[in-house]
């Protein structure tokens, strides 16, 4: 009995059944090479030969060159016309003199100018079979259908198609980061493809010199357009700047100055002195009072000093005071003398405040005079700043309308004297550009580079092949070598079996005298006994051995042959297998258990009246069923079908099978199934349990790794029994292609010589 887990399937389904590897394999690569470089020779010879008929049909080429240096020396007039000139990008310069020598204004130009329309040579058709005006004409599908008359070119269409030839033959190319442009045109004459490029270098020059004075004329017109409106505009502003001065009443005085502002910075000065008169007289009368409140008979004050009158008495009272000071020293303070004198002495002091008050009064009345005055003018300020704020807020309003005018009349002098280098521009045309290398008649063809062309189209072609090649590995999805088999499906390889070819005039032979005798067949049924020692024996022999090891246990073995599908060799390998074993003592009985298409019975055994049906539907005896093959003592059951079998799954699991294989395991070593394969049928699900041991047989390089997966992983318990997969139908001239280093295949030939029978 098998354990569990040899029940679970082996095979990984997520694993990739393609060819890609985790790293660049190199043995790998190679014998990729060595398989498909027939496809890519082939490919690339029948390119090459693609290339030789070009080079031989084509129409020599010749192209002439001339160079165009684009001078930046000169000033730019559209520059120096436009009201913010700019510096021209050189990059973007130079690249538009690219795209306008390629123009059609170029090519129409020089059409004109050398009437290629009439010249036979340049409208002379191309004979080349592969140009690309032949196969532009042949892919204008329209023209097939249109008549003669629609087709007929007209003068203006003859003209056009000319100048698209013109630009289609014009290659300008910039030299390196200078301003130097290569200018070439090819044609099939070497006088004309000259006379072309000349014309188109000169037509080039004439151009820019006519867009130019054109450009300049234009600006001049503009110019003296804007111009008028510009002094119109000048007008108005400066009628609008003195209509508005006259309404607001903002005269100047001179200097940018205005009366109002003038008036207010006066009244200001007139209004500081007031302040300090003020606060003169305000100190004057402070100091007086201050003398008359104290009664300060010896202080000092200017007018007082300037008085006569206070002089005079003050003079008196101090003549008094000294006359009384004396009686009183001689006479005493109570003379009558000295109390007269002290009256008189008080009556003058009496007299000099009085005029000190006087004075005072006078200070006073200057006082207010200067207060009065003061205010007035404090007024006078109030009222002149209202002025001239007023003012300097409608100032805001005029220093805009000044601006303004004086914007459009510096526009005015700028726009004129530009107008007036715009006169002198057109004056003195200068073209920006000149002719530094003229063309000159080419002496050789410039295409095609024969050599270069026969080469490109093998490379072309190689690339080519190799793309089929790399389309050709991809889908090989085959099994090829036994190591396929084992990284692909997790089975043993048991080995190959070469394809063997039947001679189809090659009879079925049976013996007549022993109708009973197994019939000599083809060579596909004969080969392991005339070849014992081959490496078609040699895999026999293998599967053998591993049958053996894993059914060490069983006295007979019961062994299925199954495939994927049909026609893999199936019947052939259980054949051969079967002689194999009995050839080598073994008593080996062979069953063909495919009811519906028995092909070991049509291969040796077609003369069978009964068979496996017979035993198992009617249970008639194993010895009277069998064929006997005389030499290999081989004993073979047939499967005789004359009609059509629809329950050939429950025949084979049914207890006569039981008892047919139980019958033969008393008188076998080997019993040996020829089974259905497994995608169309499922008989050989329905006897697995009856079997010991399974081997696979793939057809080499035609049955898909997938199919082969799809049917195993569906059949898990078969899958378990699998001792391993022999790959049948192999091509020895194609196998030694699939060999990489490290496998047994790749020695091949170093043990090749164990398969010699001399």
């Amino acid at each position: 009995m098998l354990s569990p887990d040899k029940l679970t399937p082996r095979i990984d389904p997520s694993r990739d059944t393609g060819n890609d590897a985790d790293f660049i394999d190199f043995d790998k690569l190679i014998a990729i090479a060595r398989r498909q470089w027939r496809m890519v020779a082939a490919c690339g010879f029948a390119f090459a030969i693609l290339g030789i008929v070009y080079v031989l049909t084509s129409v020599p080429v010749y192209t002439a060159d001339t160079s165009v240096l684009i001078d930046r020396s000169d000033s730019q007039v559209i520059n120096q016309l436009a009201a913010f000139g700019q510096m021209d990008d050189d990059e973007g310069t130079v690249l538009s003199q690219v795209e306008l020598l390629k123009s059609d204004t170029i090519a129409y130009a020089v059409v004109d100018k050398l009437k290629l329309v009439d010249n036979p040579v340049f409208t002379a058709p191309k004979s080349s079979l592969f140009s690309v005006s032949t196969l532009k004409s042949f892919m204008n599908f329209r023209s097939w259908f249109a008549d003669d008359a629609a087709v007929a070119p007209d003068p203006e269409r003859k003209r056009r198609s000319a100048a698209e030839t013109v630009a289609g033959n014009i290659d300008v190319e910039r030299v390196g980061r200078s301003y130097v442009l290569d200018v070439s045109y090819t044609a099939q004459s070497p006088d004309l493809a000259r006379d072309i490029a000349a014309a188109i270098a000169d037509v080039y020059l004439v151009d820019k010199l006519n867009s130019k004075y054109e450009a300049t004329r234009r600006a001049g017109q503009w110019l003296q357009e804007r111009i008028e409106e510009l002094r119109q505009q000048a007008l108005d502003t400066d009628l609008a700047v003195q209509k508005f001065r006259g309404e607001h009443g903002l005269v100047e005085a001179g200097s940018g100055t205005l009366i109002s502002e003038q008036q207010l910075s006066e009244i200001n000065t007139q209004l500081i002195n007031a302040q300090a008169e003020t606060a003169k007289a305000e100190a004057r009368y402070a100091r007086v009072k201050s003398i008359i409140d104290a009664k300060q008979t010896d202080a000092i004050v200017t007018d007082v000093l300037d008085s006569s009158i206070s002089n005079d008495l003050r003079k008196k009272y101090l003549e008094a005071s000294k006359l009384e000071t004396e009686i009183e020293a001689r006479l005493g303070p109570d003379h009558v003398q000295a109390v007269r004198l002290r009256a008189e002495m008080e009556e003058y002091k009496r007299l000099m405040f009085d005029e000190l008050n006087r004075i005072a009064e006078s200070y006073q009345s200057e006082l207010q005079v200067a207060k009065s005055r003061e205010n007035s003018l404090r007024d006078s300020v109030t009222q002149a700043t209202g002025v001239a704020a007023t003012a300097g807020e409608t100032q805001v309003q005029l220093r805009e309308l000044e601006r303004t005018r004086d914007t459009y009349k510096n526009l005015y002098q700028s726009f004129l004297t530009r107008y007036q280098e715009a006169i002198q521009q057109q004056s003195f045309p200068i073209t920006a550009a000149r002719i530094i290398t003229t063309a000159e008649t080419p002496t050789k063809p410039s295409a095609p580079k024969r050599a270069l062309v026969v080469a490109f189209a093998m490379f072309v072609g190689c690339a080519f092949g190799c793309g089929i090649a790399a389309f050709r590995e991809f889908r090989d999805r085959f099994f090829r070598t036994g190591d396929d088999v084992r990284d692909v499906l997790d089975v043993e390889s048991l080995g190959v079996m070469p394809l063997i070819e039947n001679n189809a005039d090659d009879p079925t032979l049976v013996d007549p005298s022993n109708p009973r005798s197994i019939a000599r067949g083809g060579k596909t049924t004969t080969y392991v006994e005339e070849h014992p020692l081959s490496a078609f024996a040699e895999t026999l022999r293998s599967a053998k051995i591993a049958i053996d090891l894993s059914a060490a246990d069983q006295r007979c073995k019961v062994i299925g042959v199954v495939s994927s599908l049909p026609g893999e060799g199936k019947s052939t390998t259980s054949i051969n297998f079967a002689k194999l074993l009995a050839m080598q003592g073994a008593r080996c009985l062979l069953i063909d258990g495919d009811m519906r298409n028995p092909g070991a019975t049509r291969a040796i055994g077609r003369h069978a009246e009964a068979g496996l049906l017979e035993a198992i539907v009617d249970s008639r005896p194993l010895k009277d069923l069998i064929l006997l093959d005389p030499k290999t003592k081989l004993a073979f059951l047939p499967t005789v079908a004359r009609y059509r079998v629809p329950h050939s799954s429950e025949l084979l699991a049914s207890r006569g099978m039981d008892q047919l294989l139980e019958t033969a395991r008393q008188s076998f070593d080997y019993i040996i199934i020829d089974l259905p394969p497994l995608a169309p049928v499922v008989d050989a699900r329905a006897i697995n349990s009856k079997l010991d041991a399974v081997v696979f047989v793939i057809e080499w390089g035609k049955t898909s790794r997938k199919v082969v997966q799809s049917t195993l992983l569906s059949e898990p318990e078969l899958y378990a029994k699998c001792v391993g997969t022999i790959l049948t139908k192999v091509d020895p001239s194609q196998m030694k292609l699939y060999r990489t280093f490290g496998s047994s295949e790749y020695y091949y030939k170093r043990y090749s010589r164990y398969y010699t029978e001399s």
